[in-house]
C-alpha cells in the first residue's frame, strides 16, 4: 500500500467538504469543478493521483456525487468513498477527455485545477468552446487556507517530527566537517523518515558561501571547521508538510556573523508576534523586513517572510508585501526571513506558525540560537 493512502480520513470529513465546496460553487456560479493532479484531489477524496500521461479527473458538480474518472489499472489504489463519488474507470482504449466532456456537457461555468496538464485542458477547451473557464483555487483555495483543528494537530506532529531532527543537527549528532553538504543532505533526508515523515520534500544544505544563495542545490563542497551551515529541511507526514530552517556554526564565529545573527533572530521573532489575527500578511512580512533593513542589511533579505503550507509545503496565504489578506484563525505559513551576502555567508530562521485567536501558535519550538559546534 501507498504510504500516503493508510492516511485516508473519515468519509464524513470528504463528505463536509465536498459540501462546502459545493457551497462554495453555487455561491460564484460554478456549474463543475475539474480536479486532475495535485493537492485539491486528495484534499476531496483522500486520494493522491499520479502525475500520468493518463488522466485522472475529480467532475464535481453543483449538487449531487462527484465523479471520479480514473484508469482502470489505477483503480485499486482507491479508498472509496460512495457517498462522496462515484468511479468511472476508462480502459486503454477508451477516450477519458470525451468521458469528462459528457459529464459536463450542460456547464457553461468550469473551474479547472492549477496543476492539470495542459494537454487534458486543450482537449477539453475544443470541446466545450462556449463554455466559460476559471481557476479552481479560487474555489477551493479559501476552504484548504483554513486549517481544522485535526489539521493542525498534523501540522504540529509534523513540526515536532522536523524538530526532533534539528535537535540532532543542534547536538552534532549529523556530523559536518568534512562530510559534502550532499552526503549531509542524505543524512537529514533519512532522518526524517525515520522520525515519521512519508516523503521528504527537500533537504537544503548549505555551507559557508553557499548559503548565501537561499535555495541552494547541496553538493560536492565539502563542509569544513569555521563557517556557518544552513540547513533548510522539510516533508510530508500523515499528508501535512513540515519546513524548518536553523544554522550551526562550526568553531567560534566571527562578529560579523554574530551581530547578523541576531538581527536576524530578532526579525523573526518581531515577525512570528505580529502574526496575530486580523493582521495583514504583507504587514508581518514587514515586521521582519523592518528589523532587517534598519539594521542595514536590507539588501540582503532577497525574498518573501513567508508562505502558506498544509497538504503542499508551499500554498496560500503568501506573507509577502503587496498582499493585503488578513489572517484568519487557522491560516499556517512558515516565518523565514534571511540574510544572504554573496560570496560570503548566508542565514535563515524559520518556523511554521498558526494564527489563532490566543495568538500566533509556532510549530518548531527548537532553539533559535545560532549553535556552535566544536
Amino acid at each position: 500500500m501507498n504510504s500516503r493512502e493508510s492516511h485516508a480520513l473519515p468519509t464524513r470529513i470528504y463528505e463536509e467538504r465536498v459540501a462546502r465546496v459545493q457551497k462554495e460553487m453555487k455561491a460564484q456560479n460554478i456549474d463543475a469543478l475539474l480536479l486532475s493532479v495535485g493537492h485539491d484531489l486528495p484534499y476531496l477524496t483522500g486520494y493522491h493521483a499520479m502525475p500520468l500521461e493518463r488522466l485522472t479527473m475529480l467532475v464535481v458538480p453543483q449538487e449531487g456525487l462527484a465523479t471520479l474518472v480514473i484508469p482502470r489499472l489505477e483503480a485499486p489504489r482507491v479508498a472509496l468513498h460512495p457517498t462522496v463519488f462515484t468511479l468511472a474507470a476508462w480502459n486503454e482504449t477508451d477516450n477519458p477527455v470525451a468521458m469528462v466532456a459528457q459529464l459536463t456537457k450542460d456547464a457553461r461555468t468550469v473551474s479547472v485545477g492549477d496543476q492539470m496538464w495542459a494537454r487534458f485542458l486543450v482537449e477539453l477547451l475544443a470541446s466545450a468552446p462556449s463554455a466559460h473557464y476559471s481557476r479552481a483555487v479560487d474555489v477551493v483555495g479559501p476552504l484548504r487556507k483554513v486549517k481544522t483543528q485535526s489539521e493542525i494537530e498534523a501540522l504540529q506532529r509534523a513540526g515536532a517530527a522536523a524538530d526532533r531532527v534539528a535537535t540532532q543537527l543542534h547536538s552534532g549528532l549529523i556530523p559536518l566537517v568534512g562530510r559534502t553538504e550532499a552526503q549531509v543532505s542524505a543524512d537529514i533526508s533519512a532522518r526524517l523518515l525515520e522520525e515519521g515523515h512519508d516523503v521528504v520534500n527537500f533537504a537544503i544544505v548549505a555551507a559557508g558561501e553557499n548559503a548565501a544563495s537561499p535555495h541552494h542545490h547541496p553538493g560536492a563542497r565539502v563542509i569544513r571547521d569555521g563557517e556557518i551551515v544552513l540547513c533548510d529541511f522539510g516533508g510530508t507526514m500523515a499528508d501535512y508538510c513540515s519546513d524548518i530552517t536553523r544554522c550551526v556554526h562550526l568553531g567560534t564565529p566571527s562578529q560579523e556573523i554574530l551581530e547578523a545573527y541576531a538581527v536576524l533572530q530578532e526579525a523573526q521573532a518581531a515577525s512570528v508576534a505580529s502574526a496575530q489575527v486580523g493582521a495583514t500578511c504583507e504587514s508581518v512580512d514587514e515586521a521582519a523586513r523592518r528589523v532587517i533593513t534598519e539594521a542595514g542589511f536590507g539588501e540582503y533579505f532577497v525574498h518573501r517572510t513567508g508562505h502558506g503550507i498544509g497538504m503542499e509545503a508551499h500554498e496560500d496565504p503568501y506573507i509577502v508585501a503587496g498582499n493585503t489578506e488578513a489572517l484568519l484563525a487557522g491560516h499556517a505559513f512558515s516565518i523565514e526571513p534571511g540574510i544572504y551576502i554573496p560570496g560570503r555567508f548566508g542565514m535563515r530562521l524559520e518556523d511554521i506558525v498558526v494564527a489563532t485567536d490566543q495568538g500566533p501558535l509556532a510549530m518548531n519550538l527548537v532553539s533559535h540560537d545560532l549553535v556552535v559546534l566544536a
